[in-house]
Parts: C-alpha cells; structure tokens; sequence
C-alpha cells in the first residue's frame, strides 16, 4: 500500500511537473507583450514630463492635489513598478532554459499575466526533453514527499524487532 501511494504521487508529480516547461514558455511570450507595453506608457509618461522640461519623479510629484490627481499619481507609481519588475523578470526568464526556469518561481510574480496564462493554459503531453526531464524531477518530487510523509505517519503504527 505504502509503494502504491508513493508510486501514484511520483505519477502525480510526473504530470505536473512536465508540463511546466511548456506554462512557462507561454508565461514569458505573455509576460514580453506585458513589457513592451508598460514600457511604452512609462515612456510616453517620460515624453510628457520632458516636454515639460521636467523629470519623472517631479512630474509624479505634480500629481498631487485631488482625489483624482494623487489616486492617479498612485496609478501611474504602480504601473512604472510594474514595468520595471516585467522587464528584469522577461529579461532573465528568456535567458534561463525552460529547466533553470524551474529554479525561478519568484520570478512568476506578475499575477495578472500569471492567471491569463493559467486560464488559457491546456495541458498536453510532454515531447520535448526539458518535459521529460521535468517529469522524472516531479516524478521523484513526488514518490519522495509520500513516502516521507507515510514514513512519519506510519512511524507509531510499526512493530518492533524482539530478540
């Protein structure tokens, strides 16, 4: 029974894990696309504030006054975060292999493109050899946390050799 269950979770975690390859390639493609566009408003931003022959920080600080002009200076702050952090992440997932990607979960941090990705994310079987190998890694992920887990829990339950 043991065996079973930590063979079912090594299949369970094989089956994951494969397919994180393929997730994490579409992540990037959607992640570029979320770059390029924040990175235009920011610059459009930047444009604006340059004409008006002042920097970006001081024309943030212009946002101030109203309601509306701090809730859009408040906007305007988060997008250029977002940006920012879109762009170091892209850069540096799109560098990474789709295994060394396995290594950067904290760089699948922007949510909105991470739930559109998840949404239109299917399933399929793994052909490629970073899916292969990503099944064999959450395959013993998998048989190794079962049968840690059975082991503590079975621990109390087990006899003891009599001499």
């Amino acid at each position: 029974m043991r065996r079973a269950l930590a063979l079912i979770a090594g299949l369970a975690g094989a089956g994951t894990l494969s397919q994180f390859p393929e997730f994490s390639q579409q992540y990037l493609q959607r992640l570029g696309g979320q770059a390029t566009a924040l990175q235009k408003v920011v610059a459009e931003f930047d444009a604006s504030a340059a004409q008006a022959g002042i920097t970006r920080e001081a024309a943030l600080a212009e946002l101030d006054g109203s309601a509306f002009l701090s809730a859009h200076q408040g906007d305007m702050r988060a997008l250029i975060a977002r940006a920012e952090h879109a762009q170091a992440d892209y850069t540096l997932l799109g560098a990474a292999t789709p295994l060394e990607r396995l290594t950067l979960p904290q760089r699948f941090r922007d949510r909105e493109t991470l739930e559109a990705t998840w949404a239109d994310f299917r399933p399929a079987v793994p052909v490629t050899p970073d899916g292969f190998i990503a099944a064999g890694i959450g395959f013993g992920l998998g048989w190794s946390v079962m049968a840690v887990l059975l082991g503590l829990f079975l621990r109390p339950f087990r006899r003891r050799a009599t001499l």
